[in-house]
């Protein structure tokens, strides 16, 4: 097995992990996963670098661990070099755009609210990652047969081929999955994308006035051109990966202890490949 297809499968399934709020905490406590992380921004290969920032986006959802992920050597400096490097796909830079923000606005958030605790409460439940970045917006969408492994698999693979697809999180107990997406990209393009497969369909999740949620189809008569995106090459397939134990990490509730077992694995190749 090569290098790059060693350095792929690990940010994958680090990526995965970190998908998993149980996993969040001890992947950024482990001594080795952080500084390879980093490391693989700066990766040849635009897949291995978008894994890596999707992994960190997941780790940032968790606001206890921004001060650490904004103080670890070489995190905001990196994401720079993303940001800045004229061959980063447009979604890179959107995502590394993003992560950075939210890092960089780590410490000051917690002072406006110490400040003005009721508007705290409002913003808190409107929260979601990069929600106070006007280029892009949140979509959460109800799938109909997301019932597996092999659906979410299908799911991706629909989702990566849509231009203006940042990122995604899967909730599998539930049938849902948040999407990330460039503000003028129309929802229902998800929609299409999804139904496509023949084996899943989407509809919207809204937020009622009265704070509950409302689940709306997508109009099946509607046509909405969805344009394929080339920028980013497509995930490692499932079938090539070398163990299915990445789809427990992110699918099963209560899974933390598998996600740890794989997380020492990949915190020794880490080890190994960056450290001499």
């Amino acid at each position: 097995m090569s290098a790059e297809l060693d350095a792929l499968t690990v940010v994958n399934q680090l990526r995965d992990l970190a998908a998993d709020p149980l996993n969040r905490r001890a992947i950024v406590e482990d001594q080795g996963c952080l500084p390879g992380l980093i490391l693989f921004f700066d990766h040849p290969n635009p897949q291995v670098v978008y894994s890596a920032l999707l992994a960190v986006r997941y780790l940032a959802e968790c606001r206890a661990n921004r001060e650490k992920l904004k103080g670890e050597l070489g995190m905001m400096l990196s994401l720079q070099n993303v940001m800045q490097k004229s061959t980063s796909p447009g979604e890179t830079k959107l995502l590394a755009s993003e992560i950075y923000e939210i890092l960089q606005s780590a410490g000051k958030e917690e002072a406006e609210q110490a400040e003005a605790a009721a508007a705290s409460c409002r913003k808190k439940a409107h929260f979601f990652l990069g929600s106070n970045n006007k280029r892009a917006k949140t979509v959460v969408l109800h799938i109909d047969g997301l019932d597996d492994s092999t659906r979410r698999s299908l799911c991706e693979e629909a989702l990566l081929k849509i231009r203006g697809v940042i990122s995604f999180t899967f909730q599998m107990a539930v049938k849902r999955c948040v999407v990330r997406i460039r503000s003028d990209l129309k929802a229902e393009a998800l929609g299409t994308a999804i139904n496509s497969t023949k084996v899943m369909k989407a509809q919207q999740v809204v937020k009622t006035e009265d704070g509950g949620e409302l689940v709306v189809p997508f109009q099946e008569d509607s046509s909405v051109l969805v344009e394929e995106n080339t920028d980013i090459p497509d995930y490692l397939p499932e079938d090539e990966s070398p163990s299915l134990e990445q789809d427990k990490a992110v699918t099963r509730v209560g899974s933390v202890t598998d996600g740890l077992g794989w997380l020492s694995t990949a915190a020794n190749f880490l080890t190994r490949s960056f450290y001499w």
